[in-house]
């Protein structure tokens, strides 16, 4: 799927270490709105692909287009454009759930932060914890308060690496609840994981790579997605 009205288009994206690539030559685009969850085994070069889209590590060759914008020549202003969730939560734990978020919407330099804080943390179904510090929240609190930090400046395209890493059963549903939400307000989002049973029911779009390559990529709901993964894995002789 291309078009010139793709939020997010990627070309023959590559990145190599020497001689070995953590993505070889991938290929997607994505409508505003759309939620693609990029699957794949661990190394399969997942957290690779979200660093180079959040310009956080440089191609090695390939493009990306941006709301139609060259993104690797788009200036630096434009990062408030994305929205990123990596492993680490980029939170302090001696502040508050609602002092973090105003903390980081006083970077952004937004107009209310204490006002655009409560909306975050509403969006993630977090208002009970706003007065709580970060350290004393659950694993699967302090990851809904990140996704927030990351939605905070209201990012044309959000990007989540593994989010789902280390959180119980429960709590992985809540996360899902918030995914949800947000992608209902017409959030474009990008999930990595290795989990296939975690993969967003909010999901629109899948993409299967396996050491460095996409070999399955379509739409959802189509067919049985763990049929899919398994064959493009088995395919691919992992």
């Amino acid at each position: 799927m291309t078009g010139p009205g793709a939020r997010l288009r990627v070309e023959g994206l590559t990145r190599t270490y020497g001689s070995r690539f953590a993505i070889d030559e991938v290929t997607f685009a994505l409508e505003e709105g759309e939620f693609l969850v990029v699957l794949g085994p661990n190394g399969a070069g997942k957290t690779t692909l979200l660093k180079t889209l959040a310009r956080l590590i440089r191609p090695s060759a390939g493009s990306m287009w941006l709301d139609g914008e060259d993104w690797l020549a788009a200036p630096a202003e434009r990062q408030r454009d994305i929205g990123v969730l990596s492993h680490a939560s980029y939170l302090y734990d001696g502040l508050t759930a609602l002092e973090n978020l105003r903390f980081f919407g006083t970077l952004y330099g937004l107009r209310d932060p204490g006002a655009r804080a409560r909306e975050a943390l509403a969006t993630v179904g977090l208002e009970d914890v706003a007065d709580r510090r970060v350290g004393y929240l659950s694993r699967g609190q302090v990851q809904r308060v990140a996704i927030a930090r990351a939605v905070l400046h209201e990012p044309a395209l959000l990007l989540l690496d593994e989010p789902y890493a280390g959180l119980d059963p429960r709590a992985a549903g809540r996360l899902s609840d918030a995914l949800g939400a947000l992608h209902a307000a017409g959030r474009t989002v990008v999930l990595t994981t290795h989990d296939l049973a975690r993969s967003p029911a909010a999901a629109t779009r899948y993409l299967v790579l396996v050491e460095g390559r996409a070999r399955s990529e379509g739409s959802l709901p189509a067919g049985d997605l763990e049929s899919l993964y398994e064959s493009a894995v088995a395919a691919a002789g992992g």
